[in-house]
């Protein structure tokens, strides 16, 4: 614990950073408190915060797997693995039991095979490396690894209750693996001895590997060519071999093992015997039909099939794709074949994988298939196979967090206890029907709800303007309630107005969002410009919605044509001009939306319905705002949003100006322009000229980089030109096409973010443009957007981005000074003021913080009829770089949140009981009496920099530069073990801490190596030490940088092993077990041990141990279930050495006894001989 001792300005101004013309780089020293002339007034705040309160790590991965590749289930633990391209493993178990691991070479996951109730698994990768993984353990570990060198791994099979992988390659050898030790061994099936000599082309690569059924100690080997070879492992040779003309995908087993079936790239399966392999039995086209001329369709390759036997119907054929090439556009389908009956079940995306669920973990035995688990390139499906109409089991996971293309994300810890229960009510009445009736069949592993927990809730945007609220408490992630905010809309026509424009893309993609939890007011920022505000009511109602336009939009006439400077784009005017948007607030629009009579001709770009219209329970719109067109140039993109409830207020500004609109009464109370906020106290002191010259360039695209938009110091009156030659410029748009293409997934970024310093100052300031001008976006309630640039290679569907207009007139101009935060607050806006008002906070790209105090009548009657009056602005603050967040703590050090109205129903039937009135609830800036003249402390976070005034006299106390290579991408002021600090996301993925006041570093962990757009806009901090970003286009992952949830976390996670016990083998009878042949007498140690088979060759495979034997067994679960699983696991293999131990002396005796009998015989045959006779 470290005391802080701070003498306080209350009486100058000329301490440095505390004037309005105080120089941003003032007390540059980390954490360095500037002087202030001594007053009799001191600070004492306790920081109870300490490096020890932090460790950086990642809980939960939430969301569908990103580019699936393999599929794993294990019928006994009744667990599920999915594999990926990049290399992740996802293991599935009942709700709550859900693992996320990752191979560190990132090569694809090939194959995924479990050891059946053993608490392991292999997996296959694309770099030809074998891995085990230990799942007795809530945190998998790898055991062992095996890195192929010469031959590239194809296919791989691991028999039931087998310690010997066989690993198929693309030579067409076969390998054999010990699962224990993970060493090769000697014996190989080499494909040169599987196929006849006489055989003079190669059988392509192994695609298929399996056991009989009848007889273990026969492998069937499958060749991509269409051979098929029977190895009688026992003999090394081959029992027979077929020679098919279409090349083979996969081959399944009946489970008698006389007959297997195959599946070709014509779209035909074939049906063989193994009395005669001469030719098939049978062979269908499932989807061929006969044509005109008696020729069969051409059909698409089937590739999988699974040919499944049922004690009480006839058997399941079941396979993916065969359909015929003339069906074009057809959906991707999965096929069941039952007896007669033939069902095409069509599928959303492509099929990946697909695996049938069995009562049995043998494959000698009757399966009665009873689900099938349908992998899709986007979604995870299970089909129940116990009824005739194969109805799907509803999904428990959050498998469509991705169902439209996520825009932005926010994340809110400690919400009140009643949201969640309440939003689920509302949200279960609209959930779909027609799923199975039975459980869902994935219900391996346990977990139980830990002790720590609170209510959190996460909040997605899409691209086709939907809302989704999660519950993601218990680090779980649950759809509560979806909000569709189109339906405030008329859907565009054609051939209609800028409707027309705008058919094709997404006009209603979600920006950003801000959301007060305690009065369930929410807000929502569109791609079209456009603010939606909704109220909750648990009541539908009959309404109207109300909008309003806002021209923040610069003179026409200052508008230039395209090509003046066109060949002048790396130097920029001095700073000049006014640009102050149109109309001035003093035009005033009325509440209903209409607009004065010069601007009648100007067109929103969506048209807000404007009829009564029927709303359901849930978020009710109340207001639209709308920027509209004006002569045919589209608004600018909204950056910053903030709304108070206790004030009835909504702020949001963007590249041109600021505006503020009473939502109570349905007023517009600002309108301006950034520059003329400040009125004579512009720190840049910038002369006019038109703010449409010079236009610079937006990105980098030679090199696909957004670089730091930081900002560099400025002395007043000196103009600002770029340090060096910035990229090519992208061209204006004309006025006839639509501001925005179709929106972009956050998800699908996939350009780094560069983090050297030495781009010089144009190529930041073309990541302001991107941030300011082009694509915004926030993710929390107070979050403000970040600057982001995207890859030409991202296809139209994913693209999220502003046209080419958008980009002419944005910040790149130094006198486009864009809003970047917004926060309302009781502050100071005056050093002379005593006593906290109502000030709007306003933070600017180019590091100006601006004060805007107003007043409010308190009376809920005056409130709805008073004006709201705004004053002149007060003070003027600046710091290095683009303001990204505000925070105030009393003079104590607690955090002081905004006040807020407490929510009401507003359609709930009147109580003339209990009238319905406005109960507003506000923080003192000062938790004691004694001290409240003495003001607050204001934390301002920017790209570079963080600062703490003291209000209200503005002195500097503490400033400390957060990072000179870099700039920071996300900052929020957030609690953690009962105390406050600033955190801190950087774009060269460094995470950070900072205590207050002091700006003490913390914790400095990096994080992420290069930090991709996709998780620069959607990264976002809450209190209780937690974060989340979008790892991928379907996926949330979910971190903590607090120590007390890193080791709580252990107790949180689920248990992915149960100990369970193996179903007992089926009494196969008499008969056949004499007439099936000799399957349990295969002896796999004796054929493939080093005494037998030797060593195999070091050159061609690298055993690697792994991380996860000894250490993993250490963190391996704790609680109860854990302990039981160890003592039963021990008691296990204790009384399997017993048994050992037992069987080892019963060898002995028996030895000794055949010993002495010998020695006895020999006795008698020796005892009467003489000498000479030997």
């Amino acid at each position: 614990m470290k005391k802080f001792r701070k003498v306080l300005d209350g009486l100058t101004t000329s301490s440095p950073g505390g004037g309005t013309m105080g120089s941003p780089s003032c007390g540059s020293a980390a954490g360095t408190p500037t002087t202030a002339a001594p007053t009799p007034k001191e600070i004492d705040v306790q920081e109870t915060l300490v490096s020890e309160n932090f460790q950086l790590c990642k809980t939960v991965r939430h969301g569908f797997p990103y580019q699936p590749t393999a599929l794993a289930f294990d019928p006994v633990q009744k667990i599920l693995a999915i594999g990926s391209r990049s290399g992740g493993v996802r293991i599935l178990g009942r709700p709550g039991v859900d693992c996320f691991c990752q191979h560190e070479s990132g090569a694809a996951v090939l194959q995924l095979q479990f050891l059946i109730n053993e608490g392991a698994l292999v997996t296959a990768c694309a770099d030809d490396t074998l891995h085990l993984w230990n799942l007795r353990q809530r945190r998998p570990a790898i055991l062992h690894s095996l890195k192929f060198n010469r031959e590239r791994i194809t296919f791989c099979h691991l028999p039931f209750q087998s310690k010997w992988l066989y690993v198929g390659t693309e030579r067409g050898n076969t390998h054999i693996v010990n699962i224990e030790s993970f060493i090769l061994s000697g014996y190989v099936i080499m494909w040169n001895k599987a196929i006849e000599l006489a055989t003079k082309t190669h059988p392509g690569p192994v695609v298929h590997l399996s056991d009989s059924p009848k007889d273990e100690g026969k492998l069937l080997v499958g060749f991509e060519s269409g051979t098929i070879v029977q190895w009688d492992l026992r003999v090394k040779k081959a029992d027979f071999r077929i020679y098919y003309d279409e090349a083979i995908h996969s081959v399944s087993w009946h489970h008698e093992g006389k007959q297997f079936m195959c599946s070709h790239s014509d779209g035909s399966l074939t049906l063989w015997n193994l009395r005669n392999t001469s030719k098939p039995i049978q062979v269908t086209f499932p989807h061929g039909k006969i044509q005109k001329d008696g020729r069969k369709e051409s059909c698409k390759p089937i590739l999988k099939v699974d040919y499944k036997t049922s004690r009480n119907s006839e058997p399941f054929i079941i396979f993916s794709g065969g359909l015929s090439y003339d069906k074009a556009g057809r959906r991707p389908t999965l096929t069941i074949m039952h007896g007669k009956a033939i069902t095409v079940l069509e599928m959303d995306y492509p099929i990946v994988e697909f695996m049938t669920l069995c009562e049995t973990p043998y494959n000698n035995e009757v399966q009665d298939p009873y689900a099938v688990v349908v992998l899709l390139e986007k979604d995870l499906i299970v089909v129940d196979l116990t009824q005739s109409n194969f109805p799907v089991f509803e999904n428990p996971y959050p498998m469509d967090i991705h169902e439209s293309p996520v825009t932005c994300t926010a994340y809110f810890a400690d919400c009140p206890p009643d949201i969640i229960p309440v939003l689920y009510s509302i949200g279960a009445k609209h959930k779909k029907t027609g799923y199975s009736q039975k459980e869902w069949p994935v219900s391996g592993g346990m977990w139980t709800l830990g002790s720590h927990t609170y209510p959190e809730i996460i909040i997605t945007g899409h691209a086709d303007g939907s809302i989704k609220f999660w519950d993601a408490s218990a680090i779980t992630l649950q759809m509560l309630y979806k909000l569709k905010t189109s339906k405030v809309f008329e859907k565009p026509k054609p051939n209609e107005g800028r409707a027309a424009e705008l058919v094709d893309d997404d006009p209603f993609a979600v920006q950003m969002v801000s959301w007060c939890p305690q009065s369930r007011i929410f807000c929502v920022v569109g791609i079209s410009s456009h603010i939606i505000l909704y109220r909750f009511s648990k009541y539908d109602a009959n309404t109207q919605i109300v909008s309003l336009e806002v021209r923040l939009q610069c003179d026409p006439e200052d508008v230039i044509s395209p090509s003046e400077n066109e060949n002048n784009p790396c130097f920029s005017e001095p700073h000049s001009g006014s640009h102050s948007p149109q109309p001035h607030h003093q035009h005033p629009v009325s509440p209903g939306g209409g607009t004065p009579e010069s601007f009648k001709d100007s067109t929103p770009c969506l048209k807000v319905k404007d009829r009564v219209v029927r709303v359901p329970p849930g978020y009710q719109a109340e207001l639209v705002i709308q920027l509209p067109w004006i002569d045919g140039e589209p608004p600018q993109q909204i950056s910053s949003l903030d709304i108070n409830s206790a004030y009835g207020l909504l702020a949001f500004g963007n590249c041109n100006g600021l505006a503020v609109v009473d939502y109570l009464q349905k007023t517009i109370l600002l309108c301006m322009s950034t520059l003329d906020l400040y009125g004579a106290a512009d720190p840049y002191q910038r002369l006019t000229r038109s703010p449409r010259r010079n236009r610079q360039s937006t990105s980098d695209h030679v090199n696909g980089h957004c670089t730091s938009p930081t900002s560099q110091p400025c002395s007043a009156g000196k103009p600002r030109v770029p340090m060096g030659p910035e990229g090519p410029r992208l061209a204006r748009r004309g006025p006839g096409r639509p501001p925005f293409r179709k929106a972009q997934s956050a998800a699908c970024m996939e350009i780094s973010l560069p983090v050297s310093h030495t781009e010089g100052y144009a190529s930041r300031r073309a990541m302001l443009q991107q941030l300011h001008g082009v694509t915004m976006y926030s993710h929390d309630e107070h979050h403000t957007a970040t600057p982001y640039c995207w890859s030409d290679r991202e296809s139209r569907e994913n693209s999220f981005s502003r046209s080419r207009s958008s980009s002419v007139s944005s910040i790149d101009r130094d006198t486009k000074e864009a809003i970047t935060t917004l926060q309302f607050g009781e502050s100071f806006g005056r050093k002379s003021d005593t006593l906290p008002t109502p000030c709007l906070w306003v933070g600017t790209s180019l590091g100006v913080i601006i004060l805007i105090p107003m007043s409010i009548p308190t009376d809920q009657e005056e409130r709805m009829e008073e004006p709201v009056t705004i004053g002149p602005c007060g003070a003027v603050l600046m710091l290095k770089g683009s303001v990204l967040r505000f925070g105030f703590l009393d003079c104590m050090g607690a955090h002081i949140q905004s006040p807020y109205e407490v929510w009401r129903d507003l359609n709930a039937p009147e109580d003339p009981d209990r009238p319905r009135k406005r109960k507003l609830v506000h923080y003192s800036p000062s938790s004691s009496q004694d001290t409240c003249g003495e003001g607050h402390l204001a934390i301002v976070c920017s790209e570079r920099q963080a600062k703490v005034f003291l209000m209200p006299s503005q002195s500097c106390l503490f400033v400390h530069n957060i990072t000179e290579s870099s700039f920071v991408l996300r900052a929020d002021v957030v609690s953690v073990w009962n105390s406050v600090c600033l955190a801190c996301f950087c774009a060269n993925g460094h995470v950070m801490t900072l205590s207050l006041p002091s700006l003490r570093p913390l914790m400095d962990v990096n994080y992420l190596p290069l930090t991709d757009m996709r998780i620069a806009r959607t990264f976002c901090f809450t209190n209780g030490g937690q974060a989340l970003y979008l790892s991928s286009p379907t996926e949330i992952q979910r971190i903590t940088y607090s120590q007390e949830m890193y080791d709580n976390l252990q107790e949180m996670l689920g248990e992915l092993f149960t100990p369970t016990e193996t179903p007992e083998a089926q009494n196969r009878g008499f008969l056949k077990g004499f007439f099936g042949g000799n399957a349990h007498t295969f002896d796999r140690e004796e054929l493939f041990g080093e005494a037998a088979a030797g060593k195999a060759s070091r050159s061609l495979a690298q055993h690697i141990p792994g991380q996860g034997g000894v250490e993993g067994m250490k963190v391996a679960a704790s609680g109860a279930v854990g302990e039981l699983a160890r003592a039963r696991i021990a008691l296990d293999e204790r009384g399997q050495r017993l048994g050992e131990l037992e069987e080892r002396t019963a060898l002995m005796m028996t030895s000794a006894e055949s010993f002495s009998k010998h020695a006895h015989e020999l006795m008698l045959k020796c005892k009467d001989k003489k000498w000479y006779q030997f």
